[in-house]
């Protein structure tokens, strides 16, 4: 899933990177061959990337399980795929491994806690992890970035699955808590996206379209108007439209008689002629063509076709995807 062109899981990595971490192991399941496809051996980022097999999505605490043979007994960091954090993890990471705690997690202040995994506090040790408390004791949720020493190994064999059929992460912190480990906290200042709902892709996506820098490598014509931070990747060609940015447009993709509104990222590939789009993500192989509506806080996949016709009878013959959410007039 792409945020500004890039996969979120590339944020991670590089993060991952900056902190001096150069050897990752991927846990991945059914989406295997895509995420290997897109990753590879990690040699782009000058690092070495292993792939280790999930049998079912059967929790955080058993994801570290089936990494042990890759970890060994060596300290780590656990970084959930679908997390971006601004200032990312090297401080984290070096408060850790200047601490002689047993774990540590990262946190964030959040407005509602009820809605996520919340720490409890005494000065920076954490006493207690209580998932979607109705009445949090503190506003501090946990993110979805953890560094630990082997004996994450032991509690995650000690705790039973969760009413979901999961050996869940925050139980075996809790185990870890109970026997007496110390763990600590690292609260992050700057701010933090799960992009697991479209809401929040939208806003990440956002955040970092309005971090780019003007760049413009495509191909704009006189009767064109680029506007603002606009990236145009090689190849790419802007006919007889507006560009208003924030915005990223992928390589060989054609605007055509269109406007492209703010906070948009049209992957590579794409074709969009006589629309309007704003605040939305379009996936890579994507046509918008003829639609006589703008298009607004959207995300289009990978090779999809959205076309207007004035043919009758109005008949809608539609295919759609996991959670899809579609609004006709």
């Amino acid at each position: 899933m792409p945020v500004a062109n890039k996969p979120v899981l590339f944020y991670g990595i590089e993060a991952m990177l900056e902190a001096g971490i150069k050897d990752i192991g991927i846990v991945v399941g059914d989406t295997r061959e895509e995420i290997k496809a897109a990753v590879g051996d990690g040699s782009q980022w000058g690092m070495k990337v292993s792939y280790i097999e999930q049998e079912a999505p059967l929790g955080l605490a058993h994801a570290v399980l089936v990494a042990q043979e890759f970890l060994q007994d060596e300290p780590f960091v656990m970084y959930l795929g679908d997390n971006l954090i601004k200032q990312g993890i090297k401080d984290f990471v070096g408060e850790f491994q200047r601490n002689t705690c047993h774990s540590q997690i990262l946190l964030a202040k959040v407005p509602n806690p009820q809605q996520f995994g919340v720490a409890e506090l005494v000065a920076d040790k954490v006493v207690r992890l209580v998932e979607k408390p109705k009445e949090p004791k503190s506003d501090l949720a946990l993110v979805g970035v953890y560094m630990f020493d082997q004996h994450i190994f032991d509690a995650a064999k000690n705790i039973r699955p969760s009413w979901r059929g999961e050996l869940e992460i925050t139980d075996a912190i809790q185990y870890l808590i109970d026997q007496g480990y110390e763990i600590r906290s690292h609260i992050i200042k700057g701010w933090w996206k799960d992009t697991g709902k479209i809401e929040d892709l939208l806003e990440a996506n956002r955040i970092i379209l309005d971090s780019l820098e003007n760049r413009l490598e495509g191909a704009i014509d006189s009767g064109s108007r680029v506007d603002f931070k606009v990236v145009l990747e090689p190849g790419s060609e802007v006919i007889n439209s507006t560009i208003r940015g924030p915005a990223i447009i992928g390589h060989n993709t054609k605007i055509i008689d269109s406007f492209i509104g703010p906070f948009t990222s049209i992957g590579p590939e794409c074709l969009i002629q006589h629309s309007e789009i704003e605040h939305s993500i379009v996936m890579e192989s994507s046509s918008i063509k003829s639609v006589n509506r703008r298009i607004a806080d959207s995300l289009v996949g990978k090779n999809v076709e959205v076309v207007s016709t004035t043919a009758k009878p109005g008949t809608y013959r539609l295919m759609l995807g996991d959670f899809s959410r579609i609004v006709l007039p």
